[in-house]
């Protein structure tokens, strides 16, 4: 078995949706291996797919790497993938089976209080962020991860989604009539989203208009 590093925190038809669309996504990550697989939903809202088959070990790896994955055991130094839980004035807590907390200046994102800087980068509540594993409150986030936050500053404005799949949102889009504003949605997690506007589209106006159809946490990134 493989817990992946996203969750299902939504109930009902809603999970029931999500849940399809995980099955399709898992599909086209390790359909054409001899496995077979089930999916569920830990109590912790995290991801489980069980898996069986000759290739049951490659197919582990592929979920590892395109979705991370949530182990028992950390060592020092290590990156492994966690949602973000909560913030206070310290810092970020991610949640990566447990909790894990980076506080405000190992977080390499700036100035600004863990609300300002979680503002700045559109960072929703859930979204996956890789991390490096140190002991007695050591962990900071990946440099991978500083990275990509920080370009996600310096291309077009973005507005990040949760509770929704990346098909939902897409659909939301156009139901909005901003097709034509955006350039793609990008998937951050099964329920994260990230959607990346055109250089004439303004981000907060996007969010505006789609904000009354999505049941959601959104936030916007400004580009330059």
């Amino acid at each position: 078995m493989v817990v992946l590093a996203t969750k299902c925190y939504i109930s009902g038809e809603a999970q029931t949706r999500a849940l399809d669309s995980l099955q399709s996504l898992i599909a086209n990550d390790i359909g054409d291996l001899e496995v077979e697989y089930d999916i569920g939903v830990r109590d912790d809202d995290f991801i489980s797919v069980t898996i069986s088959g000759d290739d049951e070990v490659v197919a582990r790896n592929v979920l590892r790497d395109e979705w991370g994955a949530v182990t028992p055991h950390f060592s020092e130094g290590e990156t492994y993938v966690g949602t973000l839980e909560s913030w206070d004035e310290d810092g970020f807590i991610l949640d990566a089976g447990k909790n894990i907390r980076v506080s405000t200046e190992n977080l390499g994102l700036g100035q600004g209080t863990p609300s300002q800087i979680r503002d700045r980068y559109g960072l929703v509540q859930h979204m996956p962020l890789r991390f490096v594993y140190g002991e007695d409150h050591s962990s900071r986030l990946a440099d991978e991860e500083r990275d990509r936050l920080y370009d996600w500053t310096r291309g077009t404005d973005r507005v990040n989604i949760n509770s929704a799949t990346r098909g939902e949102v897409r659909a939301t889009v156009n139901r909005a009539g901003h097709a034509h504003d955006i350039v793609t949605v990008e998937r951050l997690g099964l329920l994260e989203q990230s959607v990346i506007c055109r250089e004439e589209t303004d981000g907060p106006g996007l969010l505006s208009s789609i904000g009354s159809y999505v049941p959601a946490e959104l936030k916007c990134v400004i580009g330059q």
